[in-house]
């Protein structure tokens, strides 16, 4: 057996159903012109690994499943995710990263909702980026950062 494939396996499953169940419990704030979707810090992972992309995709494409808006934002929403999570491995930083999400779904998802939903598009979008800079950006690299360091104290004093 190929533990590396098992592992991605693995690894694929966890962080989709984690992505897509976070998202599905907290759906008042999950979808929508004006929406706070957690579980979007995740999407960090991606520029921490790539291989941690398609989970994020996957967690998603399934959150998706349950939006209000149907099967557009299944294939929109989705599209939007895996945009931003595969050009992270593109940035220098952690922070120019993190504004993908925010820049991908701020166009894309809120051009959809805007549509879909008959609102003005330019504040639809803005409302979206801004969920998505907040969550992604301001709460989620700081939240990151701490813990890979505490990841590598805990490391560094255990294995010294």
């Amino acid at each position: 057996m190929n533990t590396g494939k098992t592992r991605f396996i693995v690894y694929t499953a966890i962080i989709a159903g984690i992505y897509a169940s976070l998202t599905i419990s907290m759906a008042p704030v999950s979808y929508g012109a004006i929406q706070m979707r957690i579980p979007e810090i995740l999407t960090l992972l991606a520029f921490v690994n790539p291989q941690f992309a398609p989970g994020l995709v996957l967690g998603c494409f399934i959150a998706n499943l349950f939006s209000p808006f149907g099967i557009i934002d299944v294939i929109v929403g989705t599209f939007a995710t895996a945009l931003a999570v595969y050009s992270m491995r593109y940035a220098k930083n952690m922070w120019i990263a993190s504004l993908m999400p925010t820049i991908a779904n701020g166009v894309i998802v809120g051009l959809e909702i805007a549509l879909i939903a008959q609102l003005p598009i330019i504040q639809t979008m803005l409302y979206v980026a801004l969920g998505e800079f907040i969550v992604v950006t301001v709460v989620g690299v700081p939240v990151f950062k701490t813990l890979s360091k505490k990841i590598m104290q805990h490391t560094d004093a255990h294995f010294s």
